[in-house]
């Protein structure tokens, strides 16, 4: 089985590319002109907002992994334009050139509403107001809407392997002055290798899945955990359902999560 891989040397991509073709799978990273790819997998020069570049990069693959995104940016129009735009022309591609493949799209928890009343469930009417969970909801249905066999994971706080992502965490909760019991869902990076590696094998086509350890834990334990400080609370919690996502179909459908708990990740030296 050959995939494409998108994003693939990103903070998501570079991992799961190498666990891929470790368990065996032949992976082609979608890489921009210059660019190398991660070891072993093989690269196709193309861009996924230049439309006639993709034909040739889906061409013969058995399945899709769409990771490349935008959201470290202040640009509105460059996310949008990233994440629905790019998402079209390589849905278009597929359509023309593998009809068969199978499309799996990366998406976030983020999606789910800040005043949510449970856990955010797959079916949850969602209507986000930022652009980067905005526009890859709007992935999220052109996907469905392909015709394609589809599959969409939405990731909770995605860290591990040193990726630095975690250690960010103290600074973010400066910036968005986040409650310090507000409980987020957790995936590492062994996890999505997981989820992907079912996704592969068909367990999740045609569904969203929520992709989540079995753990959510307190923003205060979390910056704790990577050696920062914040201010206790006792307030109230305004929405304590926010970025916590209801993990149930996933573990109905196989997914089992290797790296349980970020507690267990901090033990086994896996940060």
């Amino acid at each position: 089985m050959t995939i494409l891989v998108t994003g693939a040397t990103g903070l998501v991509g570079a991992r799961l590319v190498l666990r891929l073709i470790d368990a065996g799978f032949a992976c082609r990273a979608l890489m921009r002109e210059g660019k190398a790819p991660p070891a072993g997998a093989s690269a196709v020069e193309a861009d996924l907002l230049d439309p006639t570049s993709l034909a040739r990069a889906v061409e013969g693959v058995s399945a899709i992994i769409h990771l490349a995104a935008v959201f470290r940016t202040p640009d509105a129009d460059l996310i949008w334009k990233s994440n629905l735009d790019g998402t079209r022309n390589l849905i278009a591609a597929a359509q023309a050139q593998a009809p068969e493949v199978r499309f799996i799209l990366a998406s976030t928890s983020n999606i789910y509403g800040a005043d949510s009343p449970r856990p955010g469930q797959e079916t949850d009417a969602v209507d986000p107001q930022q652009a980067y969970p905005a526009s890859k909801l709007a992935a999220e249905n052109a996907l469905r809407e392909s015709g394609l066999n589809w599959s969409i994971q939405r990731f909770g706080f995605v860290y591990g392997d040193g990726d630095g992502h975690l250690e960010e965490l103290p600074r973010l909760v400066a910036n968005f002055k986040m409650h310090p019991a507000q409980r987020m869902s957790m995936v590492h990076h062994r996890d999505i290798a997981t989820a992907m590696k079912l996704a592969l094998a068909g367990a999740m086509d045609g569904r969203i899945v929520n992709i989540g350890d079995d753990a959510p834990t307190s923003i205060y334990e979390l910056v704790a955990l990577v050696g920062g400080s914040m201010d206790p609370s006792s307030e109230p919690l305004a929405n304590p359902w926010h970025l916590h996502m209801d993990v149930s179909l996933a573990r109905g459908l196989g997914f089992q999560p290797v790296v349980r708990t970020v507690h267990q990740a901090a033990q086994e030296k896996l940060m």
